[in-house]
């Protein structure tokens, strides 16, 4: 009898979380199912107010509980909570990757790098050129962002016509675009800097830090660090979400893939499919393709739809044509160019940095309808790029 339901249920099921398509499917149905709740009459309108409605009844970004200062939404606490989870599996992933996988090797790393430079700074000038001027230009880093579960799905649907060495570039690339969002997240995107809390957060550094020097087992001491850690940042001014990449960097070496494991379902199948139902209730008024045609609008489609893979496959042909690096292995020009189609898919990062950039929450749902564009398209074009394209190409050299 156990052995059937293992057969039947939970080897499929395991397999189903663990199958990189999966996740953008997921993303998908609850963007969907968002979407057509959220302009479904009145329940609509009970819809948004789950997300959005304070729980002090004003528009403070704090509430008072317990004598602590907490997000006063249930938004608030998606956001700037339970994203802080995605942003610790993003950091052991990168802190993984810099000291035992692709980015351990200074040759391996710099196409990947690169083209990752690339793929921020083309995207931001385009977003920049058509926007300066008005209040739009703090969107700049929408479209820098790339969405490395969306991405790796679809290169994984497309099976053999993307080379192993290709994946492998890609998944370098899109977890050095998230460090680099990181980064821009933390310097970029804050309000006023408490300098009392933010002292809080290098006091909390500075002792999970010499619990691991003193070889304290990796436990309950370091984690409630690390959620005062988080509390201390959230209270700082500076995102709150960045503690958890900070807390991923002070993870011992040995626990990261066990720790990645752990929580990659719950991160993948619970948190970003909340994320994306709480950040997709997007209201779409009659005449709302209108919303398309703005300034800011085309600063996030261009961006994500002509600057990622104009900037992604540039900055790395420049290294290959100076032989600072070499292409990987079956990779030609056009394999590249697909690559950098692809990584225009921005979803999560990129909604994430709307919310962030802009107050209005109708600016907000304009650059989070752009986005679910220009990332679509991106998914469409890139398919169909590799779908079609013929067997024999010039490799480049």
């Amino acid at each position: 009898m156990k052995a059937g339901i293992k057969r039947f249920f939970i080897s499929p099921l395991t397999h189903l979380l663990h199958d990189s398509r999966s996740v953008g499917i997921t993303l998908l149905v609850c963007t969907a199912l968002s979407l057509i709740l959220t302009n479904w009459g009145e329940t609509g309108i009970r819809y948004l107010a789950i997300w959005n409605d304070s729980f002090s009844g004003t528009n403070a970004h704090h509430i008072h509980f317990l004598g602590l200062e907490l997000p006063n939404s249930l938004l608030l606490i998606i956001n700037d909570g339970l994203m802080a989870l995605f942003f610790f599996l993003a950091g052991m992933e990168i802190k993984r990757e810099m000291l035992q996988g692709e980015l351990a090797s200074i040759k391996q790393s710099l196409l990947p790098v690169f083209g990752a430079i690339g793929g921020m700074i083309v995207p931001a000038i385009i977003f920049f050129f058509i926007n300066k001027g008005t209040d739009q230009i703090r969107g700049w880093a929408i479209p820098t962002a790339t969405d490395i579960a969306f991405t790796l799905g679809v290169a994984s649907l497309l099976g053999n016509r993307i080379p192993t060495g290709l994946k492998v570039f890609l998944t370098a690339l899109a977890i050095i675009d998230d460090l680099g969002a990181i980064v821009v997240i933390a310097i970029f995107y804050h309000s006023d800097i408490h300098l009392g809390y933010l002292f809080g957060t290098i006091a909390l550094i500075s002792i999970i830090y010499f619990l691991n020097h003193k070889k304290v087992s990796f436990g309950i001491w370091q984690i409630l660090c690390g959620i005062a850690l988080w509390y201390c940042m959230f209270n700082s001014g500076v995102q709150a979400t960045v503690a958890g990449v900070i807390f991923a960097f002070l993870v011992p070496t040995d626990l990261l893939k066990k720790l990645e494991d752990k929580i990659h379902i719950p991160v993948y199948f619970i948190i970003i499919p909340i994320f994306a139902l709480a950040n997709t209730a997007i209201p779409l008024p009659m005449g709302s393709l209108a919303t398309l045609n703005t300034n800011l609008s085309w600063g996030i489609k261009l961006g994500l739809c002509l600057g990622k893979p104009i900037g992604i496959t540039a900055f790395s042909y420049y290294l290959v044509k100076r032989k600072w690096a070499d292409l990987p292995e079956g990779v030609n020009l056009y394999k590249l160019i697909g690559a950098g189609i692809l990584a225009g898919i921005g979803f999560t990062m990129s909604i994430f940095i709307s919310t962030l950039a802009f107050d209005d929450i109708h600016t907000q749902n304009n650059a989070k309808v752009s986005v679910l564009v220009a990332s679509i398209s991106a998914i469409v074009i890139g398919y169909l790029w590799f779908r079609f394209e013929k067997k024999t190409r010039v490799q480049a050299k």
